[in-house]
């Protein structure tokens, strides 16, 4: 008798070891008092935000010195909390239940057991152990948030062979970024086919050194995509494979810049540094690059295609058969990268909708930044020399022209050329 009931205790001591796995944390940079944390969110109570530092330590802090976008994180996050909470209270109901019942027939089987000696009593206790069982074991599959699955760490041999593909881009690495340098021009033509221009022509920038542009080696997806509808209209989302950035379709007042025109044929522009930009994923780079490699990479460390015709995600996005995940391009709004899929760290001076990711690279202009000029088209544009282009528009059915270039020591020369041939000049420094 005492070997049977012996056996029935470890039964169910064994149930209870087992019958619960370990939760899953959430460490991650947050931004704080505009500073840089790297912590795990416990919980949101009563305006404060708890969390567990790197040293294991409880620390909290005033919601409110978050970033909006943090600050949005910490309360879906508590919204998802207390509803899983809920759940767990109506379903806790029915397990208290049946593990009551399990244990009042395992009881009965020993008692009855012990006085009759019949052995078929030993089947209660075997159907109370079977109630502990799934009681004990349920883990609320219905409510349990999964975690997101790691994502391959991108192949620095493919990056450098991508980016290699253009002279003038130059990569190097470390262990938490690849950077790419460029002098911020493309090797094809620009500005022809703008028809809304804000007076703005390419110059040469420096994205070397401590300027590059940053790409993560290791992806992270994030929990809560941020939708560039709504965020990132300031900064670069992507780096082209020729090393110019790629920002997002709508520009700063939130309008498609290719539907208004102000895009070229390549799908770029300047902007009010005399910066060139893509705002739509250069799919003419794909025969330079070769079929099948990136075009881009997405500041947040996943690489961007082509046209596909694999199903996407609201991301416009996909898993390839390696677990990695790739965004690719469609041909209307929003083009690519609906939604950032990976973590990105965002700047703590710069607010929604006009954010953007850091690290970024910066942009120097030489003279004002301009308003656009209703009316004009860009015609033609040619380069006349080394560090010496040509841009042509017309007005009112008349051409003017603009001629500029730069010397080594910085010095910026404008030549502006009415249609009846006066000029005037404009040095910059």
């Amino acid at each position: 008798m005492k070997y049977i009931i012996t056996l029935l205790a470890l039964l169910v001591f064994q149930i209870s070891l087992y019958a619960h796995e370990g939760g899953h944390g959430n460490r991650k940079t947050w931004i704080i008092d505009n500073k840089p944390v790297q912590a795990e969110f416990l919980k949101y109570e009563e305006g404060k935000v708890f969390f567990l530092n790197d040293n294991h330590n409880l620390i909290s802090y005033d919601l409110e010195s978050l970033s909006s976008e943090q600050q949005k994180i910490i309360l879906d996050k508590n919204a998802k909390v207390s509803s899983i909470h809920n759940k767990k209270e109506t379903s806790n109901h029915y397990s208290y239940a049946f593990a009551g019942i399990g244990g009042i027939l395992l009881i009965l089987s020993i008692i009855f057991f012990y006085k009759q000696r019949e052995k078929y009593h030993l089947a209660y206790g075997f159907i109370g152990i079977f109630l502990i069982t799934i009681t004990s074991c349920k883990k609320d599959d219905d409510v349990t948030v999964e975690p997101l699955p790691v994502v391959p760490a991108n192949d620095i041999s493919l990056m450098q062979s991508v980016f290699g593909s253009f002279s003038g881009v130059y990569t190097t690495s470390d262990n938490t970024y690849f950077y790419v340098a460029s002098n911020g021009l493309p090797s094809h033509n620009m500005m022809v086919g703008i028809t809304n221009w804000q007076q703005q022509v390419p110059i040469d920038h420096n994205y070397t050194g401590n300027n590059s542009w940053a790409i993560p080696l290791q992806p992270v997806l994030a929990e809560n995509p941020l939708s560039t509808q709504t965020n990132l209209l300031k900064g670069a989302l992507a780096i082209a494979a020729n090393g110019i950035p790629i920002f997002n379709p709508l520009n700063n007042r939130g309008e498609d810049a290719k539907a208004i025109g102000e895009l070229d044929q390549w799908g770029g522009h300047c902007g009010r540094a005399d910066d060139y930009h893509y705002h739509l994923p250069p799919a003419h780079l794909q025969n330079t690059v070769g079929v099948g490699n990136p075009i881009a990479y997405a500041v947040d460390g996943f690489p961007v295609y082509g046209e596909t015709t694999e199903q996407l995600d609201e991301y416009l996005g996909r898993f390839n058969d390696d677990g990695g995940y790739e965004y690719y391009t469609i041909s209307e709004y929003p083009y690519f990268i609906a939604g950032m899929r990976g973590e990105v760290t965002l700047d703590p001076n710069t607010t929604a909708p006009e954010n953007q990711v850091i690290p970024q690279a910066t942009t120097q202009g030489v003279r004002p930044a301009l308003e656009p000029l209703n009316g004009a088209v860009i015609t033609d544009f040619q380069s006349t020399g080394t560090n010496a282009y040509s841009l042509t528009y017309t007005l009112n059915n008349q051409n003017y022209i603009i001629n500029y270039n730069w010397d080594n020591n910085g010095l910026y020369t404008y030549e502006f050329v009415n249609p009846n041939g006066t000029t005037t000049e404009n040095y910059q420094r």
